[in-house]
């Protein structure tokens, strides 16, 4: 049987379209008889083979891209993930990662992503190739998307990406969008506002807070140690204007109660119910992300910072992240 020449231009060839290394490259292209297609072929299977192998295997690596079309008025953000931290910051993988990721911003969903050209086989396919070339498990974990008047994002060291949509477009749209897609990134928000939020969640929740401070306060009661407050409530959508109203009622006889002179009572009363608030909304700051302290300013929340821009609100946000 003849052997079939490979030329080291060829082996280039499939090395530059595929990635994978050279003596691979070679063995594909001799097991191919020199034809470049069934070459890139024979690889794909490799990489199904390899897929089946390591199909359990967890892929809590990778890297977090983030693309803005050019009008900034739609954004996507995804997650490229391998098995290991190695495979995770190699030039290589991370330059896949954004290719993905360029295609991946004219789609709407995940679905069609995968079924996207790339390079003549569906993206699925070329996960499916990288993962013979790469030896390790590849799939994408996460796929967001939004659109609205303006888009803007943020990505922290390859591991985790945010989006952020605004209502329309301000001056200095770019700072304020990137600054709150940092918070997304940074802080956990669930949600836009406390008024997003079930009402039957919201029960559920408080209950479950008293409980865990009620049977902290044992134990510290047991230690001989202060207390822990225990909240009525935890988010501003239970705080009815009847229930601001006894608050500050409770509030003023809290002063008369001091001696506090009546005629400085606007002065005081202010900061108190401004207590009260924070006290009763560590739902709110926790998961909504207009309630939530700023992280570059925390004596005001992110809907004061937004405000300073202008007539402009964040519309909707997206957070992808490693693991």
């Amino acid at each position: 049987m003849e052997t079939v020449k490979i030329s080291a231009a060829d082996v280039k060839k499939l090395r530059e379209a595929t990635g994978a290394g050279m003596m691979d490259c070679k063995k594909a292209l001799i097991e191919a008889s020199g034809d470049f297609d069934k070459a890139i072929d024979v690889l794909r299977k490799k990489g199904q083979k390899i897929a089946a192998k390591r199909a359990d295997r967890d892929s809590t690596e990778g890297v977090a891209v983030t693309r803005i079309n050019e009008g900034n008025t739609a954004g996507v953000a995804i997650v490229l993930a391998c098995e290991t931290d190695f495979v995770g910051k190699n030039e290589s993988f991370v330059t896949l990662g954004g290719q993905f990721a360029d295609i991946a911003l004219n789609h709407t969903d995940k679905e069609s992503f995968l079924n996207a050209d790339f390079g003549g086989m569906t993206v699925a396919d070329k996960l499916i190739e990288q993962t013979g070339v790469i030896g390790e498990k590849l799939d994408i974990t996460s796929f967001e998307r939004i659109e609205a008047a303006y888009v803007g994002a943020y990505t922290h060291i390859g591991k985790i990406a945010a989006l952020v949509g605004l209502s329309n477009t301000v001056d200095k749209a770019d700072v304020l969008s990137k600054d709150v897609a940092m918070q997304v990134a940074s802080m956990g928000a669930t949600t836009l506002s406390y008024k997003d939020f079930d009402t039957t969640y919201v029960t559920a929740e408080t209950e479950a807070r008293i409980a865990v401070i009620e049977k902290d306060n044992i134990e510290l009661g047991r230690l001989g140690k202060t207390l822990k407050n225990i909240p009525q409530f935890i988010s501003m959508s239970q705080l009815t204007d009847e229930i601001i109203a006894n608050a500050e009622k409770a509030a003023k006889a809290e002063l008369k109660a001091e001696g506090k002179p009546e005629q400085i009572w606007d002065r005081i009363l202010p900061g108190k119910m401004e207590r009260f608030i924070s006290d009763n909304t560590t739902l709110d700051m926790e998961q909504c992300l207009l309630d939530q302290a700023f992280i570059k300013d925390e004596k005001k929340n992110v809907a004061t910072y937004v405000k300073t821009y202008g007539d402009v609100s964040v519309v909707s946000f997206k957070k992808v992240a490693l693991g």
